[in-house]
């Protein structure tokens, strides 16, 4: 949520950034919302201004006829004021849907585009393998080793529903220490965060209300988070926090979940797309200063690229276009590591700041060293997500007998170098 004053001193750039990122917005009609609001709460007070001054004067006066005419008074501003707080009531509702639409302004350095085929490539890193056999897509590999079942998966889970098994299982508890270990070792507090949340995270981090139809809810009004972002988010929601304590910096653990609603027909098979998965999630909270945002972005960054470039795998980075990033992101890359059995680099990792987007939603702020009270600016990166990252590893490891070599950073945590070729037994 950004700063109505700035709204409405700004009105142009909020038109450019709803174009930029293609979310149609109708900056007139909150600028013509908040007008009704500032008015109707002026007229609120002053009404109770004259309901103080008149109750203080009933007391002073002396005859029965002088009350009457007071106390008949006080109820018609009483009246009115009721009446105008019900109408005050129905605008703050309004005035509230309005600002939850108004986007972010993205950063003067993100490329303007529609979708990801705008995206601007930074850099790329590792070796795109060279195989001289017939290469095996990741959905082969994990049935000819017997690493998955997503066939039972979907008969107890439903649509893509799945067991991972094995060496599988192995890989992705090792990726998850293997990241944790990694960046807390940076000066990341380590933090296994809940996936039950309620509903002001996801209000306060962007998610709703757009993105309602991509959340379960459960039967406490409670919902299942898509990211340990959102706990992460409400983790110091209402709370003041002292300049001198930040930034503050976690590597967060949790299991996620999301209906991929918008998905239909796309990443039907495998395991790239799925409802339940696993997530080590990096978060800051800084002071509010864009240069410090756009430092601490670029560290989020390069702790993922070295958790990739440490894995071995070929990869590229992008900044995200206009118009592929959310409604709530100032600036994102996004890290995309190669699938040989597509031929193409896919999406693995997203790193994004927001400035004060999500902490005014929150209210995050902070006392600075002259006592002054500041938003918090916020950042968030993965840092590794299974079973998605499995995909890379399994297709560029892969040899010609069908064994799949282990990273050297896993094999301390899978405690062998290679996953031999079997027969899968059902």
């Amino acid at each position: 949520m950004l700063d109505i004053k700035f709204i409405r001193e700004n009105p142009d750039l909020i038109r450019e950034a709803s174009r930029k990122k293609k979310m149609p917005f109708d900056i007139s009609k909150l600028l013509e919302t908040e007008e009704k609001r500032r008015s109707l709460l002026s007229e609120i007070e002053e009404l109770r201004g004259k309901q103080n001054k008149a109750s203080e004067t009933v007391v002073n006066l002396k005859t029965d006829y002088e009350k009457e005419l007071a106390f008949r008074s006080l109820r018609e501003i009483k009246d009115t004021i009721s009446s105008k707080e019900q109408q005050f009531k129905k605008i703050i509702e309004d005035w509230q849907k309005l600002m939850y639409d108004v986007p972010n302004i993205p950063d003067p350095s993100v490329p303007e585009g529609a979708d990801d085929d705008e995206n601007e490539v930074i850099r790329t890193g590792g070796e795109i393998p060279k195989f001289d056999f017939p290469i095996k897509n990741h959905d082969q590999i994990l049935k000819d080793l017997g690493l998955a079942d997503l066939e039972r998966g979907v008969k107890v889970s439903g649509f893509r529903g799945y067991f991972l098994k094995k060496e599988a299982v192995l890989l992705s508890m090792g990726l998850w220490q293997f990241a944790i270990d990694t960046v807390s070792k940076k000066g990341y507090e380590p933090v296994m965060a809940p996936s039950l949340v309620r509903d002001f995270a996801l209000y306060g981090s962007g998610h709703f209300p757009q993105l309602q139809d991509d959340v379960y809810k459960t039967q406490e009004e409670t919902y299942l988070a898509g990211t340990a972002e959102i706990p992460m988010m409400g983790y110091y929601s209402g709370e003041i926090l002292l300049e001198e304590d930040l930034p503050k910096k976690f590597v967060a653990f949790s299991p996620c979940f999301r209906r991929e609603a918008g998905s239909y027909g796309r990443d039907t098979k495998g395991i790239y797309r799925l409802h339940e998965f696993f997530k080590v999630e990096q978060l800051i909270l800084s002071k509010s200063d864009h240069l410090v945002s756009v430092e601490l972005h670029e560290e989020l960054t390069a702790n993922a690229e070295e958790l990739v470039k440490t894995l071995g795998l070929p990869y590229r980075i992008v900044t995200v276009c206009s118009g592929g990033m959310g409604r709530a992101q100032v600036k994102t890359y996004d890290i995309e590591v190669w699938i040989p059995s597509e031929n193409k680099y896919r999406e693995s990792h997203s790193s994004s700041y927001y400035h004060d987007f999500q902490t005014r939603r929150l209210n995050i702020r902070y006392r600075d060293k002259d006592g002054r009270m500041n938003f918090c600016h916020s950042l968030n990166n993965t840092a590794i997500a299974t079973p998605r990252i499995l995909i890379s590893i399994l297709e560029n490891y892969q040899q010609k007998d069908g064994s799949i070599l282990i990273p050297d950073a896993l094999k301390k945590y899978v405690e062998k170098e290679v996953i031999e070729p079997r027969t899968t037994k059902k």
